[in-house]
């Protein structure tokens, strides 16, 4: 992974990692050992989803700009989609316990959410790329003054 992606993926996945280890200690606390494997599940499914959504989102950016918006919405239905084969595959086992589960991904989510916005908005996006108007500068034409 560059160093560029490794920076804006930083602020958000140590939040949410920190926000899974509570949501872990407290499955734990209140359900037992499978409540904590179900809070780990929850959290890293959320962390993986959201973070090759992230990846793939940097990626279309900077390689497919005009498809970003378009994207943004199949990744994010993709997504729901996998999420929902993954709760009908696992919705009677006795694996983990699932509403552990279930929090722990709500919690996991909206955490990384909420810090992905903050990250956007602290972050410093140029609105023109100042290297590509040093390259393109037009020429003088018309009468000199």
């Amino acid at each position: 992974m560059p160093s560029n992606d490794a920076r804006n993926l930083a602020p958000i996945a140590v939040p949410t990692a920190a926000a899974g280890v509570v949501a872990v200690a407290v499955s734990a606390a209140v359900a037992g050992g499978k409540g904590a494997i179900g809070a780990a599940v929850g959290v890293l499914l959320a962390m993986l989803f959201m973070g090759i959504g992230l990846y793939v989102l940097q990626w279309t950016a900077k390689t497919l700009p005009h498809l970003f918006q378009a994207m943004g919405l199949m990744l994010y239905v993709a997504q729901l989609l996998l999420l929902m084969i993954f709760v009908a595959l696992f919705k009677g086992t006795s694996l983990f316990n699932g509403k552990a589960f279930a929090l722990s991904l709500v919690v996991a989510t909206v955490v990384w959410m909420a810090t992905q916005a903050r990250a956007h908005m602290k972050s410093k996006i140029f609105y023109v790329d100042p290297d590509s108007a040093k390259s393109e500068r037009p020429e003088k034409t018309g009468h000199p003054s």
